[in-house]
């Protein structure tokens, strides 16, 4: 099994789980969108509470938690792995381009700095709610699930907090738009047929969902 080791430990290996766990967090984003949008309904939160206590008590949710989590790890472990070698490899003066911003989009020459704003966004937003659902001591709603929409309300009424979070949106649109169409070259599926579709596909995909999750926070500050 050296091989398989030396082929993931490579800088081809890195990149192909990267572009897998990116999918595979591209798969959750959706799913998570889905779910939270019971937080738009107008009634006090009961349906996004029976959402919220179903997702924390299933036991095969729960499982796919730590999947998930293995998820976010991989992927952020080897976006570091490979940024430090991408360092490395230009030297300490770094490649000598012309017209930098004409060569390669803006996202892509970021890409470090897009996933540290997401980083410290997914710390705080684990802190604020999951960890808080899990192992806080939230109230009670009239049926006796834990109120977690109040919390999700209150949160989104601190000025911070929102800025935050569509900062971060605005962040992983432009992490997603790089990618999404970078993880299947990454895999191979390209081809002149269809990877137009994919590109558009992937910009449509990454403002969709980063715009549904930065209505979240602006609906309940400035609405509600």
């Amino acid at each position: 099994m050296s091989w398989l080791s030396n082929a993931l430990s490579s800088s081809i290996g890195r990149k192909i789980i990267m572009s897998i766990t990116g999918l595979f967090l591209c798969s959750f984003l959706v799913i998570h969108l889905i779910g939270n949008l019971q937080l738009f309904k107008n009634d006090g939160g009961v349906a996004f509470n029976i959402y919220s206590h179903f997702m924390g008590t299933n036991p095969v949710i729960r499982t796919i938690e730590f999947v998930l989590l293995a998820g976010f790890v991989f992927h952020i472990y080897e976006a570091i792995a490979l940024t430090g070698r991408n360092k490395a490899a230009r030297g300490p003066q770094g490649y000598k381009v012309d017209n930098i911003g004409q060569n390669s989009p803006w996202q892509s020459r970021n890409m470090g700095l897009l996933g540290t704003i997401i980083l410290i966004f997914l710390l705080v937003h684990l802190y604020n709610f999951f960890y808080r659902a899990r192992f806080g001591d939230l109230d009670p709603d009239i049926n006796s699930n834990d109120d977690l929409y109040t919390l999700v309300a209150s949160s989104f009424k601190q000025w911070w907090y929102v800025l935050l979070y569509v900062l971060a949106q605005v962040a992983l649109a432009y992490h997603l738009i790089h990618g999404f169409k970078s993880a299947f070259q990454t895999l191979g599926l390209t081809h002149r047929k269809y990877t137009p579709f994919i590109t558009y596909f992937g910009y449509a995909f990454s403002i969709i969902v980063c715009a549904g999750f930065a209505a979240m926070p602006l609906y309940f500050f400035f609405l509600k």
